[in-house]
């Protein structure tokens, strides 16, 4: 058999030591033990709320909330009013009109300022 197959593995890592000292009867606190704000006396009543502070605000909030904001029915009817828009579209190609009429709008209700109310602006108006 090859050397290959006959090779030991040995775990080289040592187990992961939890950040807090275990709890202890007696209110002691580590002398390098800083608070996340969430208990000031007990080191793992601290780390255990931030971690799960974090996970609801995270996980629940932000990932669920967001999976719910994107799949939420179109309540704006945005879809709604593109299809309307192509079957429009379709109408008016099918009838040989122009897409947009350009008489939508009068062009006695259209006000254009005079050269005096532009003050001397570089604007080109084109209709």
């Amino acid at each position: 058999m090859h050397r290959f197959w006959k090779r030991t593995y040995v775990k080289a890592c040592k187990p992961r030591e939890p950040p807090c000292p275990p709890p202890k009867e007696t209110k002691q606190i580590s002398k390098n033990w800083v608070s996340y704000g969430f208990d000031y006396e007990n080191c793992q009543d601290d780390y255990n709320y931030h971690h799960a502070s974090y996970f609801f605000t995270i996980t629940l909030c932000i990932i669920f909330g967001g999976f719910a904001w994107t799949y939420a029915p179109d309540v704006c009817l945005r879809d709604w009013a593109q299809r309307e828009a192509f079957l429009e579209l379709r109408r008016r190609e099918a009838g040989g009109m122009p897409a947009i009429d350009p008489n939508y709008v009068p062009k006695g209700k259209i006000k254009i300022p005079s050269q005096q109310q532009l003050c001397d602006m570089d604007i080109e108006i084109v209709i």
